[in-house]
């Protein structure tokens, strides 16, 4: 479809840009320059009446099937959280996470989110759940010692880079303390064969940097270091507990850290020094964890605990300034998931965007528009989210070829099954 949005605040995240009022054009799938009249025949114009557009969030961590067990286990420490949420992971069967990652989309939309980086069991039914449902999503590999191999992987990244336009993969593997000495060797021969990067969860608990000291000699990211594993890029989901030089590996590796801090918070694993990697020169990017260890995905709550924790971490009220923090939610996890044409809004890019309802309270007055979206914003200001040229939300109704009381219906039938 051909879209003019008109009347609009625009922030297209540029570099040097700041808000700009005028016209944003979507001709198919992509951002065009919007100029004089072209003789374009649009199939809809939108009267943005003064609300702003701004690329859609990146998602850059999500296990969106662990819908299922949101709620469930709450209230205890991560690896006792674990010992309860496994066995009930064990019993799921491929259609079960067609349905719960599903429901995962429809929250991701109604928080302004346009992309997700997805670390979950059968891949199969998540590549068809965003299919299906037109959403962007990257599949990261999630091998360990009890699930999938490297056989697998490989599988995965033949079939899943060619699969939709919509969806990719890259390589990754669930953490250190999970897999052996060899099949992280294998990965990180696939890192070489492939010369692609690799994800992992890292430093996500100082139970499992000890245990990695114990085991190597060596904290996570050093180890996997050693073993050539992040020699063509990456990155790690947490690292609450990465030391100097741990951070020194990141930035000269030029890996990405993923934060995940409502996660963090509700599992009391801590908090990442974000502005520590800020400034050791470490590129970052936001993520919300699965629905069982946050249980919210609400980007505007991450953005917020990302910068305010490190306010009172740094006991500075200027640490992790909030257009940091909203180029982390953008730009940067863009960029981690390996999204380069849907960073910003330039034209040529791809047309995954937000609405925000300017015309609300907690957005006025108009001091300062991105900081607002980051220290007042809320789901409540999403109007619209549009990923690939397509609205799949829209002031409140989905618009994903499903219906949602449907999509609820099946996932609470999930969960009854299972206990």
């Amino acid at each position: 479809m051909n879209i003019r949005f008109y009347n609009a605040r625009i922030l297209t995240m540029e570099e040097g840009a700041g808000v700009t009022e005028g016209e944003l054009w979507v001709k198919g799938n992509r951002i065009a320059p919007a100029g004089p009249p072209d003789g374009t025949v649009w199939d809809r114009e939108i009267d943005a009446r003064g609300n702003l557009l701004l690329p859609g969030f990146k998602n850059a961590h999500t296990h969106s099937g662990m819908t299922f067990l949101r709620s469930y286990a709450d209230d205890q420490p991560l690896h006792d959280w674990l010992q309860e949420c496994f066995p009930m992971e064990a019993k799921l069967r491929p259609g079960d996470v067609y349905d719960l990652t599903r429901l995962a989309i429809m929250e991701y939309l109604t928080s302004g989110i346009t992309a997700n980086f997805d670390m979950y069991m059968f891949p199969d039914e998540i590549a068809k759940a965003a299919a299906d449902c037109g959403f962007r999503t990257v599949l990261c590999g999630c091998v360990n010692n009890f699930t999938y191999d490297l056989p697998f992987m490989e599988k995965c990244w033949d079939e899943y880079n060619r699969y939709d336009e919509l969806v990719s993969f890259i390589l990754g593997f669930h953490a250190e303390y999970t897999c052996s000495r060899e099949l992280l060797e294998g990965m990180a021969a696939l890192a070489h064969k492939y010369e692609a990067p690799v994800f992992t969860h890292n430093s996500e608990t100082r139970l499992e940097v000890d245990g990695c000291l114990e085991r190597w000699g060596m904290t996570p990211t050093a180890f996997l270091d050693s073993l050539g594993m992040f020699d063509y890029g990456g990155g790690g989901y947490h690292g609450v507990y990465l030391n100097d030089a741990d951070l020194e590996i990141f930035r000269r590796r030029g890996l990405w850290m993923v934060t995940n801090p409502g996660s963090n918070v509700k599992l009391a694993s801590g908090i990442a020094p974000l502005q520590k990697m800020l400034d050791a020169g470490v590129s970052l990017a936001l993520g919300t964890d699965g629905p069982a260890s946050n249980n919210c995905l609400d980007f505007f709550r991450e953005m917020f605990l990302a910068t305010g924790l490190q306010k009172l971490q740094e006991d500075d009220a200027s640490a992790m300034p909030a257009d940091r923090v909203l180029e982390m939610a953008t730009v940067g996890g863009a960029r981690a998931m390996g999204l380069s044409d849907c960073d910003t809004l330039a034209p040529g890019n791809c047309a995954d965007l937000v609405m925000l309802d300017l015309h609300q309270p907690n957005m006025q007055p108009l001091n300062n528009i991105a900081k607002n979206v980051v220290y007042s914003g809320s789901k409540q200001n999403v109007k619209l989210t549009m990923v690939n040229g397509r609205i799949l939300y829209e002031d409140g109704q989905f618009h994903i070829g499903a219906d949602p009381e449907e999509i609820y219906r099946r996932c609470n039938e999930i969960i009854d099954a299972k206990r």
